[in-house]
């Protein structure tokens, strides 16, 4: 047996309780895929671009399945907890495994934020005198206390929002075709797929219009990665997470693009405005009684289900961190429930900074996270991307073993991945309003620079680890 099968054997371990089961890893996968960025960012996008945007979902689905398969091989040749960081430290070296880890905290961070910022939103729907603020506060102690419980706990939460939310979507489709099949409900004499083409065309403000919401459509994406996450935690991981990447497809086709493609078809795009859930709007517009309340319901459970999912793994990150040296060793402790409860609670301090933004700027925040989150989510996507491409090019030279969940064309799907993320990157660069993320990010690589020199100043072993003296072990 090769060094690298027994550290595959090892690695998963490292203290966690292996409390997700098949049934949670699956809706946990689904409900990564359904999240805040469709039920209410929908909205302004549809004003950008019409009835395209289905067609940019599309588009952002499939470069999403080629990263999930590339993180997915990665996984099944080495399944551990807080995998983009490890895989970065191992095939690019410590420090793109230090710069991953924690900008992927800091993504999981601004997402709660905006996730707060979503469900006061929802919530200010039906009691609008109750400031954003105190919604958001309310939340994020509810679910900090969810988080510290168990991973079990955890889980089962998750897999009840993931329900609520897959349930709703697919009743949404069912009555929207319905509308469109027998013209019942206000929306019936209106309703035709005609709307995807009658109202200035398919692509009614232009191609690059279109293009330039592909930076809100990657932000709906982020999440799908998670499972990734879940990797430590999961009863049987060679099992779960081929079956949760492999349906993907799927759950793309019929959640974003299906819903989005029904919807627009019974309602008009000229309807929706930012700020609206596309869903509430629609379910107005039908004049089902009680279904635009209802579907609030469901996005404030979207909103909840992703925040719940932000503090899991802000947490595992910081752990991760922690025992590779590169973050307090405080962060490495778990609780007697087996929970990294001090990086949870860190987490959930500097999302409170979510809960600041919804009293100083409550119309601006949402957008002032999203940019910020989907910046640090296209740079993890890219890292797990590459550090695919390196292993493949290590297994091909016989360095490592083949991963018994190999991604389709090898590294070929990877480069077109690399190449899609960075022309993403180019039009945020382009969009004066989105481009503020850029220099966030900027001054958040100033800082992790000083960061590790300070580090390596402590400690100038810690860069002596990853990259290709990894290789070099299973020669």
């Amino acid at each position: 047996m090769t060094s690298a099968q027994v550290d595959t054997e090892k690695a998963p371990e490292e203290g966690y309780e292996r409390g997700l089961g098949s049934r949670q890893v699956q809706m946990i996968a689904i409900g990564g895929a359904i999240g805040v960025g469709l039920f209410l960012g929908a909205g302004a996008n549809i004003a950008k671009a019409g009835p395209s945007l289905i067609l940019m979902y599309a588009l952002a689905g499939v470069i999403i399945f080629f990263i999930m398969r590339a993180l997915g091989e990665l996984l099944l040749y080495r399944p551990v907890s807080g995998s983009f960081a490890e895989y970065s430290r191992e095939f690019l070296g410590p420090f793109f495994g230090y710069f991953t880890g924690w900008t992927y905290w800091l993504m999981w961070v601004v997402t709660g934020m905006a996730e707060l910022t979503a469900a006061a939103i929802y919530v200010n729907y039906w009691y609008p005198s109750i400031p954003q603020w105190v919604t958001a506060l309310v939340f994020l102690v509810i679910l900090f206390g969810v988080n510290l419980i168990s991973v079990k706990v955890f889980g089962e939460l998750e897999f009840w929002f993931s329900m609520v939310k897959v349930t709703a979507l697919i009743g949404m489709i069912v009555i929207g075709l319905g509308v469109l099949t027998f013209g019942f409900s206000n929306a019936g004499d209106t309703a035709a797929v005609s709307n995807l083409w009658a109202f200035d065309g398919f692509f009614p403000k232009g191609i690059g219009s279109s293009l330039m919401t592909l930076q809100g459509v990657m932000f709906a994406y982020l999440a799908v990665e998670l499972v990734g996450v879940t990797a430590g935690e999961s009863e049987n991981p060679e099992k779960t997470l081929p079956k949760a990447i492999n349906t993907l497809p799927w759950r793309i086709a019929l959640f974003y693009v299906g819903a989005l493609t029904v919807i627009l078809c019974v309602v008009k795009w000229t309807e929706f405005a930012e700020g609206v859930s596309p869903f509430v709007e629609a379910f107005a517009k039908i004049g089902i009684p009680a279904g635009a309340g209802i579907v609030n319901f469901v996005v404030l459970t979207a909103a909840l289900s992703s925040c719940n999912s932000g503090m899991y793994s802000t947490g595992r990150m910081l752990r991760n961190l922690a025992d590779s040296g590169e973050a307090p060793a405080v962060f490495s402790k778990l609780s007697s429930t087996k929970t990294p409860a001090f990086g949870i609670m860190v987490s959930v301090l500097f999302m409170s900074i979510g809960v600041i933004l919804n009293y100083v700027v409550p119309e601006k925040a949402f957008g002032y996270v999203t940019s910020v989150s989907t910046a640090a989510g296209i740079w993890t996507w890219l890292m797990i991307l590459i550090s695919h491409v390196r292993y493949r090019r290590a297994v091909v030279a016989g360095r490592l073993p083949a991963s018994p969940f190999p991604a389709p064309g090898g590294s070929k799907c990877s480069y077109v991945a690399i190449a899609f993320l960075l022309f993403v990157t180019g039009l945020i660069a382009y969009d004066a309003d989105a481009r503020v993320c850029l220099y966030v990010m900027a001054g958040w690589a100033v800082a992790l620079a000083i960061g590790w020199a300070i580090l390596k100043a402590r400690n100038p072993h810690i860069g002596e680890r990853g990259g290709e003296p990894e290789f070099e072990k299973v020669r």
